[in-house]
This record gives C-alpha cells, sequence and structure tokens, in this order.
C-alpha cells in the first residue's frame, strides 16, 4: 500500500483582492449636481457666443456693464484655445463629473483606485484652466464673463472636495490619509480663499465694482 504523506494539504495561494473605493453618497451627489449647472452654463455661453458671431441677441444675455460682459472673452483667441469656443470643451467635459456622481452611486462596491485617480487628474486640468483663464481675462482682457464666472464657481469646490476626498480615502494610497482629511475638513474655507483671491484682483485691477454702481 502507498504511504499516505503526514504534511498538511496546501492550497493554491488566492488572486490579491482587488481594491474599490466608493466615495460617499453626498459628495457624488455634489458631482452630478455640479457637472449639470457646468454643462448648462457651458451650453448659455455657447449660445451666446452664436449671437456674437451672427449679430443676434442671445436667449439670456451676460451683459452688465463695459467690465462685466461676455463678448470681449468669447471672441478672444484664449476664449477659442483649441480654435474652435471654449464653451464646447464645457459641454463635452462637465460630462465627466456627472458621469462619475452616476458611476458612484451605481457601483454599490465601489470602483477600481485607477478609475478615481484618472478622475482627480481630470478635475485638476478642469482646476487649472479655471484659473488661467481668469487670469487672461483680468489681466490681459480687461473683462469678466458671468456665464465664465459661474464655470468657476463650480470647477473650484469641485477640484478641493474631490482632492481632499481621493486623499483621505485611500485613492493614493495610506500615506497622505491625514492630508487628504485636512483639505476635505477644510474645503469650504479654501474655496472661499480661492474665491477672493480672483474676486480681489478682478476688483484692483478693473474696478469691477465702481462699473457696476
Amino acid at each position: 500500500m502507498g504511504r499516505v504523506s503526514d504534511s498538511p494539504v496546501t492550497s493554491a495561494p488566492s488572486a490579491p483582492a482587488l481594491v474599490t473605493i466608493r466615495p460617499p453618497r453626498g459628495l457624488a451627489i455634489f458631482w452630478i449636481v455640479a457637472g449639470v449647472i457646468g454643462g448648462i452654463v457651458s451650453f448659455l455661453l455657447y449660445l451666446e457666443y452664436v449671437g456674437q458671431l451672427a449679430g443676434t441677441e442671445p436667449l439670456v444675455s451676460c451683459t452688465f456693464g463695459v467690465v462685466v460682459t461676455c463678448g470681449p472673452n468669447l471672441l478672444s483667441p484664449g476664449g477659442n484655445l483649441l480654435g474652435f469656443t471654449n464653451s464646447i470643451l464645457g459641454i463635452v467635459l462637465f460630462g465627466g463629473p456627472v458621469y462619475a456622481g452616476v458611476s458612484a452611486l451605481a457601483a454599490p462596491a465601489g470602483l477600481r483606485t485607477w478609475y478615481w485617480r484618472i478622475y482627480t487628474l481630470f478635475v485638476l486640468g478642469g482646476f487649472l484652466l479655471v484659473h488661467f483663464f481668469a487670469w487672461r481675462s483680468v489681466f490681459e482682457y480687461g473683462s469678466l464673463c458671468p456665464w465664465c464666472m459661474i464655470v468657476w464657481l463650480v470647477t473650484i469646490p469641485l477640484f478641493w472636495f474631490t482632492l481632499g476626498w481621493s486623499l483621505r480615502d485611500g485613492v493614493w494610497g495610506s500615506a497622505p490619509h491625514r492630508v487628504g482629511g485636512w483639505i476635505l475638513a477644510w474645503a469650504p474655507l479654501l474655496t472661499i480663499l480661492d474665491y477672493a483671491i480672483i474676486a480681489i484682483a478682478a476688483q484692483v485691477r478693473l474696478d469691477v465694482l465702481g462699473t457696476l454702481f
């Protein structure tokens, strides 16, 4: 008879578990709302652009004074960064937060970290573009586009809250956990400070309030 081995039977090593992360429901809903607002305003900006070219009245005018107006920005090189109006970029790209929010709500187990890393970088790109456009509006074109400013108002908190969450919940590993928690806790204040920097620069440079009242 064959000899029975006394050594323990070991099973084959199992595959490592997939790491998935799901953002809080409130944050996902905020992404959807921000994306919808940004997309609608981008569409209004597109209608304003078409009106400027055709010489027709827009659906909703965004001209409130000499400084607070869309015209100079829309027809400037910076307003047509890729050779066509930036409003088309807004209409398309604001679908990103909507898609991310819906994906988060539809996946109870969460999504892979690579997905959230790409999304965070995507939001970072929008954040940098917003500040680039704000700089050019204030210091080069000498005007503030109201619809553009609403896009700025939406994109800035979108970035700070997304960055804080992604660092806190391990999208970039466990090391920045505490930094992410701090950013997320102070995201409202960081957003207000960001707004204030742009507003103060615009007031000092363009005397916005003086042109409106």
